[in-house]
């Protein structure tokens, strides 16, 4: 057995890179220590079988890791409900839908194809996070002290899941009145092309044009990252060369869509979750509205110009949806690309629902898309900027010092507010590292504050 890099248990996740922080026997561990997780929650009947579902990316360590993962949860004496290779949302909906105990996926998102890991959820899509069960995990695998239990689980192939998500995501638009597109989607060889495909199978009214769809391990096309901007180019000539309406980017376990305009430019995830809290708000007027703190201030106003209840979150997708629940909001977004939606199911991320929300609105508008998006970029962005640093609390308090007559918030890291820029300064979860975002009403001042608070950061 390889020693396990206790580096691996991250905030939302379990991730690392194969054979080096980890190999197979972490995923059988795992298996054993997430059964005695679950059993420690409120929820657990004593003496009951937990049910959870399982599932996969295309990652060449994949099956490895999923069969390891299997054993010990059927050692554990929990039933397992084997998904195959899914998309992690499908995952989520798998359970949610099922109404079973947990879920785990084998998959490392969007990191690259030396990476892997695991995303958990307990009853309804609800995230494991550090807070709320990793670290319990991470205690008890590296004790590994576990007793199998006296009658072990059975495991049973679940079909049809795809199918069902999809069918529960077109129940929330009527695609009859999508208009005729025609949509370039590049899934970088990953999971989003499993529900591309059967989304627009049933969207007759637009033309798909595929990019990277064959699922590989090795990712040969590019990273499955749609947030670095290099692995748009192939999806952004692909939409010019066709004169496409619009083009779509998922992440490697799908959970993440990006978006790009008629002209190739990408569309900022800000005004995609500006435009979507539009959307949602119509179908729930007065709804509260979750969006993160990094810089992204057209969805502040776009919930606020359509009476939405704004509220802000921490950054992470277990931290927001946990917050959801716990708030009762009804949508939220990030500036990541993930977009959440709080469903009687649960709350994860639905990007088939996403997709038909925004064509349906985009079929309302007699524009191209490119010109309608433009009255939206009224900001200027700096992107993230990371910093390695001695002490983020440092950095923090020396921010607050020189920028205390601004509007100051502590509810992840440091964000500032004044009238004609805004910031956050956030800590990395896992190393001696901020990461910096501003924005502003025109560049210059972008450009002046950026190198202002760099010169704090780095002289800290």
């Amino acid at each position: 057995m390889l020693p396990i890099n206790p580096k691996i248990f991250k905030a939302y996740d379990i991730r690392g890179i194969y054979g080096v922080d980890f190999d197979n026997e972490l995923a059988y561990l795992l298996g054993l220590a997430f059964v005695e997780l679950r059993k420690q929650d409120a929820d657990y009947q004593p003496g009951s079988i937990l049910n959870i579902a399982v599932g996969s990316d295309m990652r060449l360590s994949s099956p490895f890791l999923k069969d390891n993962l299997i054993r010990g949860l059927t050692v554990a004496g929990a039933n397992v409900l084997d998904l195959g290779l899914v998309a992690t949302p499908t995952l989520y909906f798998a359970v949610g839908k099922n109404n079973l105990d947990g879920g785990i996926i084998v998959s490392a998102s969007h990191n690259p194809k030396e990476w892997n890991g695991f995303k958990l959820v307990r009853k309804k899509g609800l995230p494991v996070s550090g807070e709320s069960g990793i670290d319990f995990l991470k205690n008890k695998i590296l004790e590994n002290r576990f007793l199998p239990a006296k009658n072990p689980g059975f495991v049973k192939n679940l079909d049809d899941v795809l199918k069902e998500e999809i069918s529960f995501s077109l129940s929330w638009t009527d695609i009859s009145k999508i208009k005729k597109f025609k949509i370039v989607a590049d899934a970088a060889n990953s999971m989003g092309s499993l529900y591309l495909k059967k989304l627009f199978f049933q969207v007759k009214s637009c033309e798909l044009v595929t990019l990277n769809f064959h699922l590989d391990g090795n990712f040969p096309a590019h990273e499955a990252d749609p947030l670095k901007e290099e692995n748009l180019a192939p999806l952004k000539q692909m939409v010019k060369n066709t004169g496409a309406n619009l083009g779509i980017s998922t992440d490697g376990d799908g959970d993440r869509i990006f978006f790009v305009d008629d002209k190739g430019e990408t569309i900022p995830p800000a005004i995609i979750r500006g435009l979507l809290s539009k959307i949602f708000l119509q179908d729930k007027p007065g709804a509260k509205i979750g969006y993160d703190v990094r810089p992204g201030k057209i969805t502040l106003d776009l919930i606020q110009e359509n009476n939405g209840e704004p509220v802000i979150t921490r950054v992470g997708h277990s931290l927001i949806k946990e917050q959801m629940l716990k708030e009762d909001i009804y949508f939220a977004g990030e500036s990541s690309g993930h977009f959440y939606l709080n469903t009687p199911v649960g709350c994860f991320e639905y990007p088939s629902i996403m997709i038909l929300k925004l064509l349906s609105y985009f079929s309302t508008i007699n524009e191209p898309i490119s010109e309608h998006i433009q009255q939206y970029k009224k900001y200027f962005s700096s992107g993230e900027i990371n910093c390695e640093v001695k002490n983020k609390e440092t950095v923090f308090k020396k921010i607050e010092d020189v920028f205390s007559d601004g509007k100051i918030s502590k509810l992840d890291g440091i964000s500032v507010h004044y009238d004609n820029y805004w910031f956050n300064v956030r800590g990395s979860n896992t190393e001696e590292k901020v990461r910096l975002n501003l924005e502003a009403i025109n560049q210059n001042i972008v450009q002046e504050k950026v190198k202002e608070i760099l010169n704090i950061i780095n002289y800290s």
